[in-house]
């Protein structure tokens, strides 16, 4: 997208918003990817490396959700500030031009 009209529609920091959040996505798929592998793990060598992978998810994990609330872009434990920042980014959404 044109950086000007980024800047006029304000997509600049929804686009910022919505690549941490697809990442923050994807940390969770990964947590919870390792949580099952280390359930099905056949050796307690594999069982330990899987353990320290989901350990450097969970904490990815972390640092993702801690930039995302630091920018106002993430409300895990207010739904209603959650709901009001979602129906937020729709109307943005919607008053986007068609290009």
């Amino acid at each position: 997208m044109n950086s000007i009209i980024e800047n006029l529609s304000g997509m600049s920091a929804l686009t910022d918003q919505i690549i941490a959040m697809d990442l923050l996505n994807s940390a969770k798929s990964g947590v919870r990817n390792y949580a099952m592998a280390v359930t099905e793990s056949g050796t307690p060598e594999i069982k330990e490396i899987l353990i320290q992978h989901l350990e450097e998810a969970l904490d990815m994990h972390e640092q993702i959700s801690n930039y995302l609330i630091k920018n106002g872009w993430y409300y895990p434990s207010d739904v209603n500030e959650q709901i009001k920042l979602n129906l937020q980014n729709i109307e943005t959404t919607l008053k986007l031009p068609n290009l």
